[in-house]
Order: structure tokens, then sequence, then C-alpha cells
């Protein structure tokens, strides 16, 4: 479907190039380009705050079908740098649809391209590793130049080339929330979390609600102090975007959250923070893990959950048994990796011994995504009511 498209090119850092048509948007992005699995749940991840400053590319060939609705975004606005696509569905079909797909990338400028070859770009970034791209069409090429050519895409490997890298980015203060607000509990109220907001996906709070929490949402800057001063029952630290090393303020506040015995629990950038806090090291991913087919094992329960993922960072911790956790001689006491990625053995969750705390890796939300790691919300609240 590409009559009356513009041409556009995307431009890999390594100099890699496919020529296709512009999607969304016309003009310049440029991010650090990633693959995401998932057959469905394209708007979800559109508008999920950890995949800011990324360029997003579909493995599922066709895209927009569902169209956009009102129910399911994650957050406010997409947040993806840029999109990439094989074939953009010719009409949206869906009873939920308000909208059609590439209208609402149009509307909040996302710049995209279809029309290229996925397949190879996916098999490409596998072997490579991710790396910073660029997707250009109308002004943004070359004056003059053949689209392709190696003039073309010379100047626009230079642009390119001076995109910011992930590695060292601290980017949660850029999607937290403003103030904070609150996520009122269905029914009687069971207990109190305050939930610091990294990139919160909608649907988190929500399943806290469900069970009758109330959630009192903070921005990433807020303090120990004002955290303490609502005497949560439990703080509960969300996904987000970045390099968690660079999360300095997130990681010395949630040391006092631990010192101070209040039960938490994090995902995704969560985990991260919750890991170095505890004095082990995270590291980058060479193409991370995106999609909502990710099987991992726990091992309280010895069974396997296919999970949502979202991650191009992980922790390096020991994974064979319990060890000490390293901040301040073991000062938090012992930890252990409760859950396992069974396609490559990356850490997926921590299990604090001595203190009430855990983590994973991967968005038991289920938006999108299975939902066999809700039951991790239900583990929360047990610890919360054991305290």
């Amino acid at each position: 479907m590409t009559a009356g498209r513009q041409q556009a090119v995307l431009v890999l850092e390594d100099g890699l190039f496919q020529v296709g048509y512009a999607y969304g948007a016309v003009g310049r992005t440029v991010g650090e380009i990633v693959f995401s699995t998932g057959m469905t749940g394209y708007q979800e991840t559109l508008t999920d705050p950890s995949y800011h400053r990324q360029i997003v590319l579909m493995t599922a060939p066709h895209v927009g079908n569902t169209g956009v609705n009102d129910e399911d975004p994650e957050s406010h606005r997409v947040w993806v740098a840029g999109f990439v696509v094989r074939d953009p569905a010719r009409r949206a079909s869906n009873w939920r649809a308000r909208r059609e797909l590439e209208d609402e990338l149009i509307d909040q400028e996302v710049v995209g391209i279809c029309d290229v070859d996925t397949r190879a770009l996916t098999r490409h970034l596998r072997d490579r590793g991710v790396m910073r791209a660029g997707i250009f069409s109308g002004s943004a090429l070359p004056a003059g130049a053949t689209i392709g050519s190696p003039q073309a895409i010379e100047v626009l490997l230079d642009i390119v080339h001076g995109a910011p890298l992930m590695s060292g980015a601290e980017l949660a203060s850029e999607v937290t929330t403003a103030e904070r607000y609150v996520v009122e509990p269905e029914g009687e109220p069971v207990a109190t979390v305050v939930a610091v907001d990294l990139g919160i996906k909608a649907r988190t709070p929500q399943q806290l609600a469900e069970r009758g929490v109330r959630v009192q949402v903070v921005p990433q800057s807020t303090s120990l102090a004002e955290i303490l001063s609502y005497e949560p029952d439990g703080v509960f630290y969300s996904n987000g975007p970045g390099d968690p090393e660079a999360a300095t303020h997130e990681i010395d506040v949630l040391r006092g959250v631990l010192d101070a015995g209040v039960p938490f629990f994090g995902i995704c950038l969560g985990n991260q923070l919750l890991g170095r806090a505890l004095g082990y090291g995270t590291y980058k991913l060479e193409y991370g893990h995106r999609g909502v087919n990710q099987p991992v094992l726990d091992r309280a329960t010895g069974k396997v959950e296919i999970t949502a993922h979202n991650h191009g960072f992980a922790v390096d911790m020991p994974t064979d048994e319990p060890s000490v956790a390293p901040y301040d001689g073991g000062r938090f006491g012992y930890a252990e990796v409760s859950h396992i990625g069974l396609n490559d053995g990356v850490v997926e969750g921590i299990r604090a011994l001595d203190i009430p705390a855990f983590s994973v890796q991967y968005h038991p939300e289920a938006a999108a995504g299975p939902h066999d790691g809700e039951h991790l919300f239900d583990r929360f609240i047990a610890m919360m009511k054991g305290r």
C-alpha cells in the first residue's frame, strides 16, 4: 500500500540502510532501534514510556489492523521515537477502533517507515546488537541526492552518529508524572502503596486498585521523606526507560525504603534499581527482550510463565545460589535470583531473603500480553499484610 506515499529511508549506525515509504509523519527522527516480537498490542507498545527515545521495529508483518481506541493506551501520548513496519493495514477493522493507527502517528508527529524487510532488519539486530538509527523522509532527505545513493547515506549516517547513546542516559525524569495523583481502590482499602513513576503504565496501578490498594503515584524526583510521609504499607517502583546506572537518586531513595523496612515491589527498571540498591551491577543486553511471548521460570513454584518484556538492561548477580548483597558490607543480607529467562538465562527476578523486597524484570500487568504474572500483585499484598 504505497500509492501516494513519499519515499523514506531507514539508516542504521553501522551503515546498513533500507529504502521504503513514509508511514505516519514525514520528516526525521533518530534513536536506538529495537525490535518487538509481539503479534498484538501495538497500541500499548507505542504508548509505553519505556520506549522513550527508541525506534521500534515490529516483527509482526501486518500492523494497524485493529486501529486505535481510547481504552488501551498506557499513557497520555505515544512515546516511541519512530516506528518501522512491513505492511500497514489498509484500514482498521475492529469494533473498538476509533481512529486509524497512521492518523494517530501523524497527529502525534511520530515519523515512521513501511514497506521494508523487517525480518532482515531483525536478524541484523540479533547479529550485531541494537544500535542507533534514523528514519528520513520528505524535506529531511538530502537535497539533490538520489535516495539511497552513497552521497545521501553518508549525510544521513553523520546525523545518526550524532544521536545520544542509551548507555548512561537518565530518562525517567523525562517521562514521569509532573504531579502526584491517586488511584483509588475498588471497595474497602486494604493497603496504601506509594508508586514511584519512572515511566509507569496505566494498567499497573489499576491492577493494585482492583485488589483494594490505594495507590499514591508520585514523580521520579520525590524524596524519601515525602514517600514515608504518606505512611505507606508498601513502595512500588515502575518500569521506565534509560540506563539504571544513571538513576542515582532513585537508587538512594530505594536504599532508604529498604532501611525503613517498608515492603518493596519493583518491575522492569524497578527490578534493575533493586539490584543496584543491593549492590549488584547492571549491564546492557545485546538486543534486549521486547514482546509478549518470553518464557520465564519462577523458581519458587517451578512453573514456566509466558511474560511480556521491554528491557535492554539486566541485573548481574549470581544465579546458582543465594548471595550476600554486596552493598555496604552486606547491610541488606542475602538475596537470590527468583526468576530466570529461559531463552538466554538472564536474571528476570530478585528476592531479598532478609528484608521484605522483591522484583521482576518483566511486566506482570499484562498490557499488552499474557496474564501469567498477575499473581505477583497478590504476592505484594500478602507481603504488606504480613508486615
